[in-house]
């Protein structure tokens, strides 16, 4: 059960009820979020940005958030994005091995297997080790390396927020959710 009352979207007041107005799905993530009102459309934003403009693909974000979530035990993150996952092209079987933390099987290739080593350190480490780091410039854009590190932050701190506040699970909003974003990004 959460450990804080969610917010009432009917309850809140100017750029946050209209925030929460715009959202095809009110879920309990974004309700425990409203708490911290200062930083609920800062992070809202930022949100949007990682999900509807990096030049980081969808596949290879999705891939780093489902990382992040296995790793950080986030379960309300993995319940969130296995179906944007599926949407955007990641395959049953990618997440099946990120699941099991089997980074280098043959269903990734050499590009998401540099990005998942890369993400493994920043999570893990926060430091990079040179090699992995290499690997990960061989086939990443110094644009997307940057967008790759905020990504992984921003979810890692989704993960803390839901876990440390044992945010009631809602069922998978997924696909409606980001084609939600995307359509007031576009």
């Amino acid at each position: 059960m959460t450990r804080l009352p969610l917010i009432d979207p009917a309850t809140t007041h100017g750029d946050v009820r209209a925030s929460f107005g715009r959202m095809p799905v009110a879920l309990n993530i974004f309700r425990m979020m409203a708490h911290a009102e200062a930083n609920f459309i800062p992070a809202m934003r930022f949100a949007n940005s990682i999900l509807h403009r990096q030049k980081l693909s969808h596949v290879n974000r999705e891939l780093l958030i489902l990382q992040v979530a296995q790793w950080e035990h986030g379960e309300y993150e993995w319940r969130q994005h296995v179906p944007i996952a599926l949407g955007v092209g990641v395959t049953q079987r990618q997440i099946d091995c990120i699941e099991q933390g089997k980074y280098e099987d043959a269903a990734f290739n050499a590009a998401e297997k540099a990005l998942l080593a890369f993400g493994r350190e920043v999570i893990e480490n926060v430091r990079v080790a040179e090699p992995v780091f290499a690997a990960m410039r061989k086939h990443f854009s110094e644009q997307e390396i940057v967008e790759s590190i905020l990504a992984i932050g921003f979810y890692m701190t989704m993960a803390r927020l839901t876990e440390a506040t044992e945010v009631d699970l809602d069922p998978a909003a997924g696909m409606t959710v980001f084609e939600g974003g995307q359509k007031r990004t576009g």
